[in-house]
């Protein structure tokens, strides 16, 4: 299949997902919203499991390139963090696949796959993809923290020792997973990230 008919699947996927809890999603819908035969749906998911695990995958990647976006972005350390920081809860207020990733919540709308790997005979390599390890809050968390640190101390810009940096991404990255749990007052995201990074952060 095209990779281009299994983004389409996901879609549909997706789409079913926000309309009715992921029990009353049935695999036959999803392939007459996509254009394919039911057949052709289980050819590349293998299972209503498999198509769950691939969405969440898919979602989880999408999550993790926005985290990049906002780490290239213009600016010094503290404004890349805080864009990083706006991206994750805006992510996750938008998208609730992303929110259960993040939290663990996965709620009774949405499909829960294992995180461990499951036993693969795909012949599809992103599927087998899909069936290896999905990601917990925790493995998130060091994702993220671990790229801003990379990315922050690679950017030529003067700032922290590599010690204040690791906590910093860590500290920017849990205090937006606080905000996914509860929503800041004024000044949103930024200002909490703003007002609780170290100064050293700005050249």
């Amino acid at each position: 299949m095209m990779p281009a008919a299994r983004e389409s699947l996901l879609d549909a996927a997706y789409t079913a997902l926000a309309r009715r809890p992921w029990s009353a999603v049935r695999m036959v819908d999803v392939a007459a919203a996509a254009g394919v035969s039911r057949q052709t749906l289980y050819n590349e998911f293998g299972s209503k499991e498999g198509l769950a695990r691939a969405l969440v995958r898919r979602e989880a990647d999408g999550f993790l390139a926005g985290v990049e976006r906002a780490l290239a972005g213009a600016g010094d350390p503290r404004e890349r963090l805080t864009a990083t920081a706006e991206w994750t809860a805006s992510a996750a207020r938008e998208n609730a696949l992303v929110r259960a990733m993040l939290t663990g919540c996965w709620g009774e709308r949405l499909p829960s796959p294992a995180l461990k790997a499951v036993p693969s005979s795909s012949a599809v390599p992103a599927q087998r993809r899909a069936d290896g390890p999905l990601p917990s809050p925790g493995d998130l968390v060091a994702l993220v923290r671990d790229r801003a640190v990379a990315v922050l101390s690679g950017c030529g810009l003067p700032g922290p020792d590599a010690a204040d940096l690791y906590r910093s991404c860590e500290l920017v990255v849990r205090l937006a997973l606080s905000c996914v749990a509860a929503p800041p007052g004024d000044g949103g995201v930024a200002e909490l990230v703003r007002t609780s990074l170290p100064g050293q952060l700005t050249p």
